[in-house]
């Protein structure tokens, strides 16, 4: 069994100071194998605010996977944002937009869907689906394969469908011929998990689609902060969401969901209360 952390939206520029080190001890006593941060490190993509959230990731467990968000492009500085979108991301954080980690159990891919096209948005391009599709494909099934991502391939159902990345749908056919399991993502400050099958007709597929909320963004948008603990096996995964609790000032357990695998893929367990506080 395998135990990875994950982290979205932490927004270093518009953070409340206060939950960093509640945060940071927690993490630490739950001794991920792996710390996942899908992206928006910064509010404004400032020098300060990479400095920051690099002091940050330097106190959380290793091995991490890393990808940029939109608000990692600077937004005003019009000659950074397209000749140099990620020069301050590469420099502070990591000169690597796409990790990977493989072990015997799990492979966790990193891709980055960060744009200077758009403000928002999020797109994966053809180049990026056939690098995914070379190391996806190539390995055993009994790994369980996650691939990392700012900008969602799924949304809750209240969200409109404008809010997917770019080209979901030919990502999503690509991750069923590889059978890809869990989709991560942050982006919307809002906790989510659930089947792809309901939106993606897939034959035989379906992938676990996991929302990060907000870590430490000031900007919940009426959700607690909170992260993402996943303890994943072969044909079974438990997702724990971490909610900020200011009356105890702690991140205290606020849910647990359980999915298991079978022939058509993943699916929430029998007898799994989905989204319930414990």
């Amino acid at each position: 069994m395998r135990t990875l952390v994950h982290l979205s939206d932490l927004h270093f520029g518009r953070i409340d100071a206060a939950l960093i080190a509640p945060l940071t001890e927690l993490i630490i006593r739950i001794k991920p194998d792996v710390t996942v941060v899908s992206g928006d490190l910064t509010q404004r993509a400032r020098s300060g605010q990479f400095r920051e959230a690099r002091r940050f990731l330097d106190t959380l467990p290793t091995p991490q996977i890393v990808v940029p968000g939109n608000h990692d492009i600077p937004m005003h500085n019009i000659f950074n944002r397209f000749m140099r979108p990620l020069e301050k991301y590469r420099r502070h954080i990591t000169d690597n937009l796409e990790p990977v980690y493989i072990d015997e159990e799990i492979a966790v891919l990193g891709i980055n869907t960060a744009r200077s096209l758009t403000i928002k948005d999020g797109r994966i391009n053809e180049q990026q689906i056939a690098r995914a599709r070379e190391l996806l494909c190539s390995l055993d099934n009994h790994i369980v394969k996650i691939v990392v991502t700012h900008h969602p391939f799924d949304l809750p159902d209240h969200y409109d469908g404008r809010d997917l990345v770019g080209r979901a749908p030919v990502a999503m056919n690509m991750f069923a011929s590889c059978g890809a399991d869990l989709l991560l993502a942050g982006h919307l400050h809002a906790s989510h998990a659930g089947s792809t099958a309901e939106r993606y007709k897939i034959g035989g597929y379906s992938a676990l689609v996991v929302q990060a909320g907000t870590a430490t963004s000031t900007r919940g948008r009426g959700e607690s902060n909170s992260f993402n603990v996943i303890r994943l096996a072969s044909s079974r995964v438990v997702i724990e969401r971490f909610s900020w609790m200011p009356d105890n000032a702690v991140f205290g357990l606020a849910a647990s969901e359980a999915f298991e695998r079978g022939s058509h893929g993943w699916s929430a367990a029998a007898g799994s209360d989905r989204q319930t506080p414990l």
